[in-house]
């Protein structure tokens, strides 16, 4: 147990209420728009795999042939299984409609009632994958066993070739690693697709795709078996296919993802109420699967100083948390993000770490908080990096954190070597060994310097989160509140792929989802 920081409990309330109301007007924004990737999402969850000659999946040709037709405001599922009746599956229909060979129509009467019985029993095998994942999941863990100690040691792969990764994954699994995160490649976030198949030609990381999915969560298993302890795969459900690379990780099996509420918006320059609308649902798949989130606060700390933000990270975290909770996702899939990223020239500065660390910790008691290691500071200096490295693992023990990513002595020199990662797990194992339960040993003073700093913090947070109640979320990204990037809600890429719901709005996925995500805070709010 991390030790206990003097918050007051009025103020952490305060926090949480100020969060649900910046939030109110951002869901209300999600539940009443729809975006193609979340339409292109129930179709993969209706069983259609597959892409064109161009590589264009099919999915989008699908989508597209009935946004050009009828919109996308409607849903999309009615149009195209009405069309169904004069094809023998999704993907004869796709391809006619890629030729444009379909004419699409929204139906009605016992047209409409046929088309919707369709559509949802094809939807319901998608979500039967997803719980038999989940199912399968369960079962491992406990056949083989979790990992013996927490943190959870998290580490990256990133070669650009699936095949490339299986070895180097299992490797690390072997060396010690409990989590791996396959790395996406480079822009793939912007594309307006998913790839399909293995790919062996990714750029800084390898592509996220089914195939690679399936590949690497086998190839995780036979390791898991080998080393005693189930091994967690992780991946990035962000960018423009959110929706649709959640929907894969589910009915795959992955363990993590990446998805953060504002990541996309500050990162990616990706339109505010696309990255919403998508967030939302994805983070419902998220539940329905089982699937642990981490969330992306580090990053705002790469572009800001990390001292004079910390109060925007916290800000970001009980925002997150707020989404995640009426998306249905509980605390112990909440995977928040913070990180180690002052600027070690700064006079105690490791005590300003303990401080935001344990700020985090207890706030969040119950969710899988996601510690990242140093980045912005290193300076190429090998051996200053892993010193900082191992100060960080430290910080990580100290303060109970739940998953902790392995830095790297070369970070910004070089991509990793697995030597370079050998060393770095040589760093963490240690330092878990040494300073296992010194947790329970560190309790700094109540009136001392890390207390104050935590109790500095939160308040600037709430300061800041009344602020953003009164001139709206939306506003204050537009202002650069976050990361110092200043994003306007009517610019960004792929604004022109959101649409509102008309009244006759209809998706089988959105209303499955809906019906077994319930909002987490439901029963707080309703106390109060």
């Amino acid at each position: 147990m991390a030790a206990e920081l003097p918050l007051d409990p009025a103020v952490v309330a305060q926090a949480r209420r100020l969060a649900a109301k910046a939030a109110q007007p951002v869901v209300d924004l999600a539940r009443s728009h729809t975006t193609v990737s979340v339409e292109r999402a129930t179709l993969r969850l209706a069983g259609l795999t597959g892409a064109d000659p161009d590589g264009i999946p099919w999915v989008n040709r699908l989508a597209d042939a009935v946004q050009e037709q009828v919109g996308i405001e409607h849903g999309i599922a009615l149009p195209v299984f009405h069309a169904l009746k004069d094809f023998p599956d999704l993907d004869r229909l796709a391809h006619a409609a890629a030729a444009d060979g379909v004419r699409f129509t929204l139906p009605t009467g016992n047209d409409a009632r046929t088309a919707r019985e369709r559509a949802t029993a094809a939807v319901q095998h998608g979500f039967d994958r997803i719980d038999r994942s989940r199912g399968r999941r369960d079962e491992l863990v406990a056949e083989i066993g979790d990992p013996p100690q927490r943190p959870w040691i998290y580490l990256i792969v990133a070669t650009g070739d699936i095949y490339e990764d299986i070895p180097q994954a299992q490797a690390a699994a072997k060396a010690g690693a409990d989590v791996i995160a396959v790395i996406r490649s480079t822009g793939q976030s912007l594309l307006d697709y998913v790839p399909e198949g293995a790919t062996r030609e990714g750029f800084a990381g390898t592509y996220a795709t089914g195939e690679n999915f399936r590949l690497m969560r086998a190839a995780l298993d036979e390791t898991s078996r080998e080393v005693g302890r189930y091994i967690r795969l992780t991946n990035y459900a962000s960018g423009l296919c959110m929706p649709e690379i959640a929907a894969l990780a589910g009915m795959h099996r992955l363990d993590m993802m990446l998805n953060d509420s504002m990541y996309g918006i500050l990162f990616r320059d990706i339109n505010p109420i696309r990255t919403f609308v998508d967030q939302r649902f994805s983070r419902q798949v998220h539940a329905r699967a089982g699937i642990i989130i981490n969330t992306g606060e580090d990053n705002y700390l790469t572009t800001a100083d990390a001292v004079e933000a910390a109060h925007t990270v916290t800000v970001s975290q009980l925002l997150n948390e707020r989404f995640a909770h009426e998306a249905g996702l509980p605390d112990p899939l909440l995977g928040l993000g913070h990180a180690f990223e002052i600027n070690p020239e700064v006079p105690e500065s490791f005590r300003l770490e303990l401080a935001h660390a344990l700020l985090a910790r207890q706030l969040f008691p119950d969710a899988p908080l996601k510690w990242m290691p140093p980045t912005k500071h290193m300076t190429g200096d090998v051996f200053r990096g892993n010193l900082l490295d191992g100060f960080f693992n430290l910080a990580g023990v100290m303060t109970g954190q739940s998953i902790l990513l392995v830095g790297m002595m070369t970070e910004a020199v070089v991509t990793p070597w697995l030597s370079d990662r050998d060393i770095a797990l040589q760093n963490v194992r240690y330092v878990l060994s040494a300073c296992a339960g010194l947790a329970e040993d560190f309790h700094p003073p109540k009136d001392g310097f890390i207390a104050d700093r935590a109790n500095q913090v939160l308040g600037e947070a709430v300061e800041l989160l009344g602020k953003i109640v009164d001139d709206g979320l939306l506003d204050a990204i537009a202002d650069g509140t976050f990361g110092i990037m200043k994003r306007p809600a009517d610019g960004g890429r792929g604004l022109d792929g959101v649409a509102k719901r008309a009244e006759d709005y209809w998706n089988p996925a959105a209303e499955e989802l809906d019906r077994t995500s319930p909002d987490q805070d439901a029963p707080m709010e309703a106390a109060r």
